[in-house]
């Protein structure tokens, strides 16, 4: 028994000055190991630095952001860089800052390297670069992880260590793994001829190289009509194929989908200028070339029928059997545009990550709090962790990434070092005000709509709750078990959604009467806006599974929509804050207005249970204090009489009195006359 502890002692020993022997083999020790330092990896190196925690990020090239060194192609960046909004709220300049990583240094905004609404690629990797180095993020450079694999130990925090071998065969061993890698593989397409196809991550960026010429691009991303707009004023025409149709980002609302700034081939196409849209399987494809270096477009099946002994000249085309064939003219030049995809050729089979299915097949398979379905432990970010939320939200661009890794980081925190999510204990009346402030100003939930959440608990008797921001929707069944907080009376989960039936490639988003301006029809609302679920108790596992389709959480005990603004500023009494109130205060059966302290008083006298204002003021002899002047407004405002002090005769005292008047009014509590007229106003927010 002794020798056994011994050895388990000097293991730890070894571990804890970052050496550590396995199987006779020398391992760095990191508690935290991030693959990566592109804009997920570093943001993941800040807050662990911050939490001081034990980490080291691993970087194949020589600096940051390697990625944007080289795409896109064309240098432009389709992420909105705002610099005005009119506002000066930092936290809500970021909703329309999409490149800015989180941090305390009011340096590394995003703002401070390029003007430009659409930046050049360029900034990116500069804006990253001072990022590693002004925060002194720990990031090893030129090192490529080539294997991972898993070490069984019941020791580890989750029950294996992470065992990560670089290209020069240096070992390095960490507890939790977060995989920040991208999506950064070509997607290739294998059919007869593919060998003649340019690739996007070679084709020349040089519009003259393409003067005169006839070009076929394989794709109908941003990436395809990137380089179509590159080469559009000096081909003789472009024509693009793919399986899927085009879907426009202002359309479907998916920031991924086609974007206005490359759209021109739309336009030539659409006023037939020559350039024209297809579709079709690009598998089912070939490609000839002929004798004088011209790629001719058939189908596979025509070549696979052939005699095999035939020569170029006696292949079947189309357009021999359909004179009108659309792909009969030959082209110049065809390139493959059609996005990345995950490389998972580095991960050992024992860590089971497998890719994901349909549509989600360039992207590993993860759970909603982005743990990987396959291993514990391992956490997929930024870009590669899209298929939590693919074609829905934001979640595969920085400025929603940002947010949901800073998500995984408090749900680490919490699970390895006791460290509860963050959160704030208000009295219940400020209830409204906190929801309002939130919607308003809130970056995270904005960006990252219906999978961010705030969940708001109620303590006992609901006289307080608590506020924790943005936490993931998908898991809030293990709410208490992943934030160390409980729900014991009921929450509120506070979440921004667009109308469900209002955009997608088939819908007219700009069809007449599409916006709701009135309250009681928020329901209705199209654009994005507030949306309030409560609970009774936490939803279980079951009931997250039964949720209805396309709702991002389970039917709720109550629902209350904040009608959607055009200026997104929720913040009208009437048509915003009003019909929050009383949604509110019907869910937990109180008045959540504040009152003068007479209106109280008279609470006291004809009511069993006084509202929390009174409560929390009032009922502890917390009056409102003022001087004259406080006085006077209340007066002319008609929610005071005008008590000024007379004799026993009715007259007003003379001068000499004015002084000890104006002590007693800055000393004592203001005086105020029932307010019975204002007791059922609905007017006192």
């Amino acid at each position: 028994m002794a020798p056994a502890i011994g050895g388990m002692l000097l293991g730890l020993a070894l571990c804890a000055s970052s050496l550590c022997m396995a199987s006779g083999t020398a391992f760095l020790y990191h508690d935290y190991c991030i693959i990566g330092a592109g804009p997920a990896g570093l943001q993941a190196a800040y807050f662990l630095q911050e939490a001081s925690r034990d980490y080291i990020v691993f970087e194949r090239s020589h600096a940051p952001g390697s990625f944007f060194a080289l795409y896109p192609r064309h240098r432009k960046l389709i992420s909105i860089n705002k610099w005005h909004t009119g506002k000066s709220n930092s936290e809500f300049n970021l909703r329309h800052d999409w490149n800015s990583l989180l941090s305390h240094d009011r340096r590394l905004l995003f703002r401070r390297y390029s003007r430009d609404f659409f930046p050049d690629a360029d900034a990116m990797v500069r804006y990253l670069e001072d990022f590693a180095s002004l925060l002194k993020l720990r990031v090893q450079y030129n090192t490529a992880i080539v294997h991972v694999t898993l070490e069984r130990d019941e020791q580890a925090w989750n029950g294996h260590y992470f065992l990560l071998t670089d290209q020069d065969r240096q070992n390095y061993k960490c507890s939790s793994l977060l995989v920040a890698t991208g999506t950064w593989v070509p997607n290739v397409v294998n059919f007869p001829g593919s060998e003649y196809v340019e690739g996007y991550e070679t084709v020349s960026t040089n519009p003259e190289d393409f003067a005169g010429q006839t070009v076929l691009i394989l794709g109908r991303g941003n990436s395809a009509f990137e380089t179509a707009e590159n080469i559009l004023g000096v081909t003789n025409f472009i024509h693009m194929v793919s399986r899927s149709r085009v879907r426009l980002s202002w359309a479907t609302h998916y920031v991924g989908d086609l974007r206005a700034i490359n759209n021109g081939l739309l336009d030539t196409y659409q006023l037939k200028s020559l350039d024209g849209l297809l579709e079709g399987d690009l598998e089912d494809l070939a490609i000839i070339k002929d004798k004088k270096g011209k790629l001719h477009i058939t189908l596979r099946f025509y070549l696979e029928n052939r005699n095999a002994s035939a020569g170029i000249d006696s292949i079947t085309l189309p357009q021999d059997e359909l004179d009108n064939f659309a792909t009969r003219a030959p082209y110049d030049r065809v390139i493959r545009c059609l996005g990345w995809k995950f490389d998972f050729s580095i991960y050992n089979r024992s860590l089971r990550m497998m890719p994901g299915k349909g549509n989600k097949i360039k992207y590993p398979q993860i759970k909603p709090n982005y743990e990987s379905r396959g291993t514990r432990g391992l956490f997929v970010l930024g870009t590669a962790s899209h298929s939590v939320d693919f074609r829905k939200s934001a979640g595969g661009f920085i400025h929603g990434f940002r947010y949901t890794t800073r998500a995984v980081h408090r749900l680490l925190e919490n699970r390895h070092h006791g460290v509860p999510w963050p959160s704030t204990v208000y009295p219940i009346t400020q209830l409204t005000n906190s929801i309002i402030k939130r919607v308003n100003e809130a970056s995270g939930l904005y960006q990252m709509f219906t999978v961010l959440a705030d969940i708001i608990l109620l303590r006992e008797n609901a006289t307080a709750f608590e506020y924790l921001e943005e936490y993931p929707v998908g898991i809030l069944a293990e709410l208490e078990m992943q934030t160390g907080r409980k729900a014991p009376s009921g929450l509120f989960v506070v979440v921004m959604e667009y109308g469900r039936n209002f955009s997608g490639a088939d819908k007219d988003v700009f069809y007449y009467n599409r916006a709701v301006g009135e309250a009681q029809h928020a329901w209705q609302s199209n654009f994005l806006h507030p949306v309030i679920y409560y609970y009774k108790h936490l939803p279980t596992e079951r009931e997250m599974r039964l949720q209805p389709p396309d709702w991002p959480l389970p039917r709720p005990d109550a629902i209350h929509h904040i009608v959607e603004d055009f200026l997104t500023d929720w913040t009208a009494p009437n048509a915003h804050i009003l019909p929050l109130r009383r949604f509110l205060e019907n869910c937990l059966s109180t008045d959540l207005r504040n009152f003068f302290a007479e209106s109280c008083f008279l609470f006291a006298f004809t009511r069993q249970k006084l509202p929390p204002s009174c409560q929390q003021g009032y009922a502890r002899t917390q009056g409102l204090l003022g001087g004259e002047r406080l006085r006077r407004h209340a007066v002319e405002a008609g929610l005071l009489e005008d008590y000024t002090l007379t004799d026993f005769s009715g007259n007003k005292p003379s001068d000499r009195h004015k002084g000890s008047q104006d002590q007693l009014l800055r000393d004592h509590v203001i005086l105020v006359r029932p307010l019975q007229h204002l007791v059922h106003a609905k007017d006192e927010l």
